[in-house]
């Protein structure tokens, strides 16, 4: 494990395009798992900057992201699909063909999770996996409990998501959705390289729980200590719980 720490929100989001500059420039064809949130925003602008100034392509590349909230559209403007349009896809050459993520309309949410189960079978392991962390240690939406052996699946939200979420929903009438689509642990776990990005004091006691303590289902998180190439990228904040690890 390896572990970066920097000042601010916007060095940290710098310095994870840059990771993701680097593993698209040795390899154009590479496979990306992207999460949503406020998390990768900041670095969601930065490689629309590198690709529009500094020519960093994504035309041969292929995006599978994390999850998708069951109920929305791609049109609702609080679904992933649209998160990603909006933040990331429309700036960048990534074609649309490409561009994977679970469908919260389907008939059938559970046959679309092992419809996506099976795309990610056929296209073979991530080359880059990029990971947020909730505050009771979620990693996609696999909350606390969930098995280390789990694939694509569907998902009770927790209580304490839920709430998190809460704030991206904000109109008349709008309610958090209470299931999604997830990657799961083990495919989570069988990506070539991780990003672990955290910022922020809300994230202080996840993320020392998540990497100071034996791994266990309790913590999703906890999981990635495992990870043979796992790079955690901290500011001060959220790394402010660490003690000794910082050192």
């Amino acid at each position: 494990m390896q572990m970066r720490f920097f000042d601010d929100a916007e060095s940290l989001a710098c310095a994870a395009a840059q990771i993701v500059s680097t593993v698209l420039r040795e390899n154009p064809q590479a496979k990306l798992g992207l999460p949503t949130g406020s998390t990768p925003l900041g670095l969601y602008a930065e490689l629309a900057r590198l690709h529009a100034e500094e020519n960093l392509s994504f035309a041969e590349a292929t995006a599978f992201n994390l999850d998708e909230y069951v109920g929305l559209s791609a049109t609702s403007p609080q679904s992933y699909q649209y998160f990603m349009e909006e933040n990331l896809f429309k700036h960048i050459d990534l074609p649309l063909e490409s561009r994977y993520i679970p469908s919260g309309t389907a008939e059938d949410p559970v046959a679309e999770a092992a419809r996506y189960e099976a795309l990610l079978a056929e296209h073979g392991p991530l080359d880059l996996l990029i990971l947020g962390i909730g505050t009771n240690g979620h990693i996609g939406f696999n909350e606390p409990g969930s098995s280390w052996d789990s694939i694509c699946r569907v998902v009770d939200l927790a209580e304490e998501t839920i709430s998190s979420n809460a704030r991206f929903f904000t109109g008349e009438g709008e309610a958090v959705p209470s299931k999604a689509i997830t990657m799961g642990i083990t495919n989570i776990m069988s990506a070539k390289k991780i990003i672990l990005m955290a910022m922020g004091k809300s994230k202080a006691e996840c993320i020392k729980a998540a990497l100071s303590y034996e791994p266990t289902e309790a913590i999703p998180a906890s999981v990635l200590q495992k990870h043979e190439n796992l790079v955690v990228l901290l500011d001060d904040d959220a790394a402010d719980l660490l003690g000794w690890m910082r050192f």
